[in-house]
């Protein structure tokens, strides 16, 4: 009997999985994750990522089982596990998602090099993690990838797309199968959790997905930006772990509504980035553009932007939300990216690592590439603008709404006083820090240093 292996990577999920969709069409399967040691070692599998992820798994063994398997847990090296259960159950097949990081890129080269040696075919599996696989539009004039986006995106909106897969009805265990429990978020990363941090897997994913669908995508296209109003999905930690998928949210939207076409821009934004890491792996690390910066190493700047004490009350409110949600409200990521690379001046890597520790949709892709289209050293086309954080607050938080549930010492302030309280006497912001730096004076600075105009 032909047996394979659907290996789950960042595709945790059974409905319009491609990997276990192909992987079910044999008579007999083994549903894998495996607790990849070299990932758990490193900064990536933060303490809110871990219990996203715990709490994902746990809800696709549950998932697994309605369709008569269970989840085969494994811990330690991806290759070497997988090739023991090839051994073990004479596997025919391994089925994947693609991914685009250089660590999944090496490890799917590896696995392919040892399967190959086993007499095993490893199938990799496009649009599971993106809508588009990364490297499939490319454009004329031979280069390997967009790096503008309006042109990536007329492509992408003339393609054709898969239809979404639904689950498989039942798959068949191997006998004898036995599989390590559901690791605990401790057991994966020990330490402290945001309190406010959203529950993980398919299940509470779709629920999300359906109120999104029902109640918040009509109004998308005016809310999105408005920080008190809360009105983004709130999906992509979802995407990023692949409890839900990003084809099937593209089918689910009506593009010819203006809320409709503005959620799905953002989930071709999200391809844009992951086709240019894909062309560009170093990109996680290095300046997709270098602009010769000199980076501020003032780490008493870097330290009360980290904590939410900068003086400036929206910069400040968004810092804030990160520590207490795992995730932050996209406009406050831009201010808050905008204020330390170019009012602070400090290297967009410490900020994106920073990033990186705490939202559960933490992704390589998107969030080392649009921490660098802040800093200016990535793909925008005006990399040397500068976000003003009083200008940014009044247009998008105008009555101060955001800023009085996130930096609560200064909920008592007038909506015209909020977002500047240097202004007031001190004793009016009790327990409020003054400012770090003085925004107009640093961003002069910043332009002279990069010897260009910002707008």
């Amino acid at each position: 009997m032909a047996v394979a292996i659907a290996l789950f990577t960042r595709d945790l999920r059974v409905r319009d999985n491609p990997a276990l969709t192909a992987a079910a069409r044999s008579a007999e399967v083994l549903p894998v994750f495996v607790v990849d040691e070299t990932i758990c070692a490193s900064e990536y599998l933060s303490p809110n990522k871990a219990a996203f992820l715990a709490a994902t798994l746990a809800d696709l063994d549950d998932q697994l089982r309605r369709l008569g398997v269970c989840l085969i847990l494994r811990g330690g090296d991806t290759v070497r596990e997988v090739c023991q259960l090839v051994r073990q159950y004479s596997v025919d097949e391994v089925h994947m998602a693609a991914d685009v990081s250089g660590y999944s890129r090496r490890r799917e080269d590896r696995l392919r090099a040892r399967l190959t040696q086993l007499g095993c075919r490893l199938r990799v599996h496009d649009s599971s993690t993106t809508v588009a696989a990364p490297g499939h539009l490319l454009p004329s004039g031979g280069t390997d990838h967009f790096a503008v986006f309006t042109p990536y995106f007329r492509r992408w909106s003339s393609m054709g797309m898969r239809a979404p897969l639904p689950a498989p009805q039942r798959i068949h265990l191997p006998d004898g199968v036995g599989t390590d429990r559901v690791p605990t978020a401790a057991e994966l990363r020990v330490g402290e959790v945001s309190p406010e941090l959203a529950p993980g897997g398919e299940s509470a994913g779709r629920r999300a997905a359906r109120e999104w669908f029902r109640d918040g995508i009509a109004a998308y296209s005016d809310l999105h930006d408005d920080l008190a109003a809360d009105a983004t999905s709130r999906l992509s930690p979802y995407l990023h772990f692949g409890c839900l998928s990003a084809v099937e949210l593209v089918h689910r939207s009506d593009s010819s509504s203006p809320g409709g076409a503005a959620f799905v821009r953002q989930l071709a934004w999200r391809d844009f980035h992951h086709q240019m890491l894909a062309a560009r792996p170093n990109a996680a690390h290095s300046d997709y553009r270098n602009r010769n910066d000199r980076w501020s190493d003032d780490d008493a700047l870097l330290a009360a932007w980290r904590a939410g004490r900068t003086g400036y009350p929206i910069v400040d409110a968004g810092m804030r939300q990160l520590a207490a949600q795992g995730w932050m409200h996209n406009r406050a990521r831009l201010i808050t990216a905008s204020f330390l690379t170019k009012t602070l001046y400090v290297d967009w890597r410490a900020g994106a690592q920073h990033f990186m520790g705490l939202l559960a949709d933490g992704d390589v892709a998107n969030n080392q590439l649009n921490w660098q289209w802040m800093a200016g050293t990535g793909a925008d086309t005006r990399p040397n603008r500068v976000l003003n954080p009083i200008r940014q607050a009044d247009r998008y938080d105008s009555e101060g709404d955001y800023v009085r549930r996130w930096v609560p010492e200064l909920a008592h302030l007038r909506s015209s006083d909020i977002h500047q309280p240097w202004r007031l006497p001190r004793d009016a912001t009790t327990g409020y820090p003054a400012r770090i730096i003085d925004h107009e004076h640093a961003a002069a600075e910043f332009r002279t240093l990069r010897q260009r105009d910002s707008h």
